[in-house]
C-alpha cells in the first residue's frame, strides 16, 4: 500500500535523524527531490518519495 501521508522537513529529519535545517538546505542545494505539494508556500512529501530518495542517497543508513 502506498504512503500518501504528507511529510514536511520536520518529519523528514526526524526520518534520517539530522536538523530540519539541515534538510532545508538539501533542497536549496538540489539534493531533495520536489515537493509534492506545495500548500501556502510550503512544501510537502508524500512518505513514499522520502523512502525513495533515502533509499538512493550515497552512504545513507536505511532511515529509521
Amino acid at each position: 500500500m502506498a504512503d500518501r501521508r504528507l511529510w514536511s522537513y520536520k518529519e523528514i529529519a526526524a526520518h534520517i535523524g539530522v536538523r530540519t535545517d539541515t534538510v532545508r538546505s538539501y533542497r536549496k542545494h538540489g539534493l531533495l527531490p520536489p515537493p509534492d505539494l506545495v500548500e501556502a508556500g510550503k512544501p510537502f512529501w508524500y512518505g513514499d518519495t522520502v523512502r525513495a530518495w533515502v533509499a538512493r542517497r550515497p552512504g545513507h543508513r536505511g532511515g529509521r
